[in-house]
């Protein structure tokens, strides 16, 4: 892939950040994480508390690329059929047609994904995985790009249920929203509602340019060097004292996907050691395991500050 082919998806790369910023207070790292899981054909988890804007994110991406949007509201009561469809009879044919769920689209915002039972939340794993469902035994695939944006309070107890690691592994990146800085505050209260400004904004990708652009990102090349300095992040992960579970193999290759939609959105055709240490909080944090429980970004925070890159 030459550096020339990228470039009509890098303008719409920087319109898409230009709008995304115009209706939802977001900082560059976050923003960054948010649209490589885009173009990596990834799944994003948003993490945050109550009115910063994890819900208004995914819509406001949703609109900003011309595809098919659904929203699933995560309840204690929800059932799989919810999500995923159903096989129903039809008494003028005598059969049986399997109806869809809000599962079947492009795009699809899973709202407070632990306020829900397990059993309806690993019906999203396959989905997530593999890019289809089944159902009494039939498989059905998926929209094809198909994006999971799902959105967690980190500080609710009440209602909730834990995200199992199964779970937490099929996110490509993990981001979190914190509260915007005191001047993208008082904007949001002298300027326009979110709501007015979402309502305006006009589609900056259509669905097949995206899916060219997820096609062209998986051919990013990754030399040996950089495969062998991931290997040796990860394995020290798996070394770590204050680690009860490091990195696995399906993380590093992740890591390294969430590299190449980097260097892609870069308007590179390889990827550079930078481009993962950008990403590796993001990316791996949320799959690591630290034995006192607390949060593992600082974990690998200090593992990329003592691996060094050997090219």
């Amino acid at each position: 892939m030459a550096t020339t082919a990228t470039e009509p998806v890098s303008t719409r790369v920087t319109e898409l950040r230009e709008r995304l910023g115009r209706v939802v207070a977001i900082d560059d790292a976050t923003l960054d994480a948010v649209l490589v899981a885009l173009f990596a054909g990834g799944h994003v988890l948003i993490e945050g508390v109550p009115g910063i804007g994890k819900t208004l994110l995914a819509r406001t991406l949703a609109r900003c690329v011309d595809c098919e949007f659904r929203r699933i509201q995560f309840t204690n009561d929800l059932m799989p059929t919810d999500v995923v469809g159903a096989q129903v009879w039809r008494s003028g044919s005598e059969t049986f047609e399997f109806v869809p769920g809000p599962l079947f689209a492009n795009i699809v915002l899973a709202d407070e994904i632990n306020r829900t039972s397990p059993r309806t939340l690993s019906c999203l794993l396959e989905a997530m995985e593999n890019g289809k469902v089944t159902v009494e035994g039939r498989p059905h695939e998926l929209a094809d790009p198909f994006l999971v944006l799902a959105t967690r309070n980190p500080i609710e107890f009440h209602g909730t249920f834990p995200v199992p690691e199964a779970a937490l592994d099929r996110f490509l990146v993990r981001v979190e929203l914190g509260y915007p800085s005191a001047e993208r505050e008082l904007a949001l209260y002298r300027g326009e509602s979110p709501e007015a400004l979402l309502a305006a904004l006009h589609p900056v990708l259509d669905r097949a340019t995206l899916r060219r652009a997820i096609e062209r990102t998986r051919r990013v090349a990754i030399a040996e060097p950089v495969a062998r300095y991931a290997l040796r992040v990860v394995d020290a992960t798996r070394h770590d004292d204050a680690l009860m579970l490091g990195a696995s193999p399906r993380a590093a290759i992740a890591w390294l996907a969430a590299g190449r939609a980097r260097a892609f959105l870069m308007g590179r055709d390889f990827v550079l050691p930078d481009d993962l240490k950008q990403l590796a909080v993001a990316v791996l944090a949320h799959r690591l395991i630290r034995k006192d429980g607390g949060p593992s970004a600082e974990v690998v925070e200090q593992t990329l500050a003592r691996i060094r890159v050997e090219l």
